[in-house]
């Protein structure tokens, strides 16, 4: 079954939590997950960095591979630029499938009645970054590159049919991010800043949360607007009904 067989109005509610790195979107939606009852975690990132960080640590040639390997993708998500090879475009594409069964797993956590808490949030309007298409922001050439690209935007295109019910954006400037993230490229940041404030998700509501707060504080505001989106829709509360647990 396709995302496109399943029927919104029978899902129970989706929360997206999405930022730069160095926002906190894993450690938040962890703790969100451990405090809401009937709730589900699901990653809804690609994976790579931490495959890359696996292939870092193998002995001898590890870090040059890894380093390979990275510049490749990075350029087939650089506008500009052109996507290094039908090998480069398959590993993406591949990757990109992996996100798609993960979002498959979670439409079945949703139909059985729990909420679903996302760490990240597949989305189309930018491609190359922040959750968008991987192969469709670099020039795709050759035909094979061309068909995996198209195949590709078709499954961010087909996820991007179910709007989360809330999207929660912790906001966070580059610098701040960096220091959170030294290993990564501070213009990279910078761009993920920029851009993910840009991000509508098909006009779900957005909540804006300053993650320069300290965690605590950031995990409790978090935590206040999940339990009013529970109460105050009639919908969620029938489906979740004595689910959520509230600050005592």
């Amino acid at each position: 079954m396709t995302p496109r067989d399943r029927a919104p109005a029978r899902l129970a509610p989706l929360v997206a939590i999405v930022g730069p790195d160095g926002a906190g979107k894993t450690t938040t939606a962890h703790y969100l997950c451990s405090v809401i009852a009937n709730s589900q975690y699901a990653y809804l990132g690609l994976g790579s960095g931490a495959l890359g960080a696996k292939i870092r640590q193998l002995p001898l040639l590890g870090p040059i591979m890894e380093r390979h390997l990275s510049a490749k993708a990075r350029r087939a998500r650089t506008p500009g630029e052109r996507i290094p090879g039908p090998v480069t475009a398959l590993v993406i594409y591949l990757f990109s499938r992996g996100r798609r069964s993960r979002f498959l797993r979670m439409l079945q956590a949703r139909e059985g009645g729990q909420m679903v808490i996302c760490d990240r949030y597949p989305q189309v309007q930018f491609a190359g970054i922040n959750d968008g298409p991987g192969l469709s922001a670099a020039t795709a050439r050759g035909w094979l590159t061309t068909w995996l690209a198209r195949l590709e935007r078709d499954l961010y295109t087909e996820m991007s049919l179910f709007a989360p019910t809330l999207v929660i954006r912790l906001n966070v400037d580059a610098q701040t991010a960096w220091s959170r993230k030294p290993d990564h490229d501070l213009a990279l940041i910078e761009r993920k800043v920029a851009t993910i404030a840009s991000l509508t998700f098909s006009g779900t509501r957005v909540v804006e949360v300053d993650a320069r707060l300290p965690q605590a504080e950031v995990h409790a505001i978090c935590r206040r607007l999940i339990e009013r989106l529970v109460s105050q829709d009639p919908r969620h509360t029938s489906t979740l009904k004595s689910q959520v647990a509230h600050v005592g």
